[in-house]
């Protein structure tokens, strides 16, 4: 018998998840996803990724402003009585009158190889710090954040070129296809759920607009994997002659500079770092300004031998 199911969730990461449930002919009762929110200049209200995927797919979709007190949402859910609900970055806290309604259990699909990376950003967060392994783990949610037992789990190797935008919808889609083998494992009694363990817990919190601040004491290496992770945002910005600068895309380099200090070497731009490192800038934009590549912006700006970036430049 197919599974009765709620599926709750709202990014695009979340929507190869919904689809490969209904493609495996699971029973998705209801679409529970964020309130439709103003976007662009206009404001103009715009359905999440999940509501449009449950749109295009011909599901029961709903959409409450608030969940834990909401007794019409309650009386809803608990009236499809399923058997699971699957949580995919849905955004909001799920409160214990949730976790307790089906008997198979809240299942989340989190982005990172848990216990590491708990939180809001382990795409982002993984790629910052160096990681060159990742994953996906689908895991029974509790009240904590990010701690309840791990079904099952799949690796997946992060490129050298990985950018979280790259990053993403392979870790998408791998975990679409571990949300329905847990979900047939569980249904046949053959998965082994294993508490984490704490002590091998990290952290991977919502990311803060200062987060894309470039601290050119760090070596370049460290600077590029941030430039990396923090793709489309909050991206890598600094300072260029009082105007923010955005670093689109960089490259570790050879020559060795004092840190911040930019050095033209023919058409290359390449800024120091710490630890007698450096970064060469390959693209880049001035606030107000085109995206540019680096030997465009050299003959438009002419950055003088010595000059900085950052917040004294």
């Amino acid at each position: 018998m197919p599974l009765d199911l709620i599926f709750c969730g709202t990014p695009r990461f979340a929507v190869p998840t919904l689809e490969k449930l209904v493609d495996a002919a699971f029973r998705i009762h209801l679409v529970v996803t964020q309130p439709d929110r103003p976007k662009g200049r206009g404001l103009e209200l715009v359905a999440s990724p999940v509501k449009q995927c449950a749109l295009r797919l011909n599901l029961s979709i709903t959409q409450p402003d608030r969940i834990k007190t909401n007794d019409e949402f309650r009386a809803q859910l608990t009236a499809l009585k399923p058997d699971a609900i699957i949580v995919v970055g849905y955004g909001r806290i799920i409160p214990q009158w949730m976790l307790d309604l089906p008997p198979l259990g809240n299942i989340n699909l989190h982005a990172s190889l848990l216990p590491k990376y708990r939180g809001a950003a382990p795409i982002q967060w993984a790629i910052a710090n160096g990681e060159t392994v990742t994953g996906v783990t689908t895991m029974r949610l509790d009240a904590s954040l990010d701690t309840g037992d791990i079904l099952q789990q799949q690796e997946l190797e992060i490129a050298p070129d990985d950018t979280a935008e790259t990053l993403a919808p392979h870790l998408a889609s791998i975990g679409a296809d571990l949300v329905v083998e847990t979900l047939r494992r569980l249904q046949s009694g053959s998965v082994d759920p294993r508490p984490q363990d704490n002590s091998q817990a990290s952290l991977a919190p919502i990311l803060k607009k200062e987060d894309g601040l470039v601290d050119f004491s760090r070596s370049a290496a460290a600077i590029f994997n941030r430039i990396r992770a923090f793709q489309p945002w909050p991206g890598a910005h600094t300072k260029f002659r009082g105007r923010t600068m955005q670093i689109l895309k960089a490259r570790p380099a050879t020559a060795a500079a004092p840190p911040s200090e930019l050095h033209v070497l023919s058409d290359r731009l390449v800024v120091g770092c710490g630890h007698n490192t450096s970064l060469e800038l390959l693209e880049i934009q001035l606030e107000g300004k085109k995206r540019t590549s680096a030997p465009d912006f050299l003959h438009g700006y002419r950055p003088h031998p010595g000059e900085k970036l950052g917040l004294l430049s």
